[in-house]
Formats: C-alpha cells, sequence, structure tokens
C-alpha cells in the first residue's frame, strides 16, 4: 500500500514526509513505526545493521525498553527526488533517571510508493540536567505549536 507523500519530492512533500516520520516515533508503537518501511529495509543505526521490518520492530522494541520517556524532533535539512536527510534531536532517561539528549543525522532513500528501503543514522548523546530538558509535551506526537530544532537553538 502507497504511503504519501511519494517521490519525487518537492520541498513541501519533503517537510511533511519528516513530519510524518517524527510523529510515528513519537508513538513509540514499533508495529506502526516499521509499515513505513519497505519488507526489505536496510538499515544503519549507530553500529547497528537492521534488515525488514520483523528487525525494525524488535530494534524498537529494544530502543524504546532503554530510552524511556522518549520525545523527538525532526527538522529536514535537504531532498532530491527520492531522498532526504533529516537532523533530530531527541530526550529520554535511562533507569536511573539520567536524562540525554541525543543529536543525529539520517539519509533516507524512497522506493516509489513512499515507504523507506533504506535508512542510515549517525547518533551522539549527551547527558543533560532534568532542568535543561527542552521537549516536555506529554507523551506522543509533538504539539503543532511546539518550536523545532531551529528555533529552540538546536
Amino acid at each position: 500500500m502507497p504511503r504519501p507523500p511519494l517521490p519525487p519530492f518537492d520541498k513541501a512533500t519533503a517537510a511533511q514526509k519528516v513530519r510524518i516520520a517524527e510523529d510515528a516515533w513519537n508513538t513509540r508503537d514499533p508495529a506502526k513505526v516499521a509499515l513505513a518501511y519497505t519488507h526489505d529495509c536496510t538499515w544503519r543505526n549507530r553500529a547497528e545493521f537492521i534488515r525488514g521490518r520483523e528487525e525494525i520492530v524488535g530494534f524498537l522494541t529494544r530502543k524504546w525498553a532503554r530510552e524511556l520517556d522518549y520525545r523527538l524532533i525532526k527538522e529536514l535539512w535537504a531532498f532530491s527526488a527520492n531522498r532526504i536527510a533529516v537532523r533530530f534531536a531527541y530526550e529520554w532517561h535511562d533507569d536511573s533517571g539520567t536524562w540525554f539528549r541525543s543529536y543525529g543525522n539520517e539519509n533516507w532513500e524512497f522506493a516509489e510508493d513512499g515507504l523507506m528501503r533504506r535508512r542510515i543514522a549517525s547518533i551522539n548523546d549527551l547527558p543533560i540536567d532534568e532542568a535543561d530538558r527542552l521537549f516536555r509535551w506529554t507523551s506522543g506526537p509533538r504539539p503543532e505549536d511546539h518550536d523545532g530544532l531551529s528555533a529552540l537553538g538546536l
């Protein structure tokens, strides 16, 4: 089943695709998120290599069991016909209560039906004080009126 917007992307449809991905990841529902990827999608996430939806679900299940109270913001960086580059930041805490802000970049490649067939992510984690958190909305998608990365100075 197609996942609009479909390539080739323009600035508006690329930005829309980024926000759709951000909203999906903020649900922290691995099965729902995995539906945006081809059955044989390939990922590099940090130093981990993942192939296919089943491995994506397993990876995300482990991720969100470890990264508690996860909140993510993505921002369009660049795009071409079927590729999008994003930068992102997300905040989370571990089971000891230590907060982190993780920063990164992703490169995405899409199939003609709008499903992502390749995701390459580079991510760095920075411990932060709870008082320094910037992503304080309730669980779920970021509210429309919440600032994005650039407005937050990130």
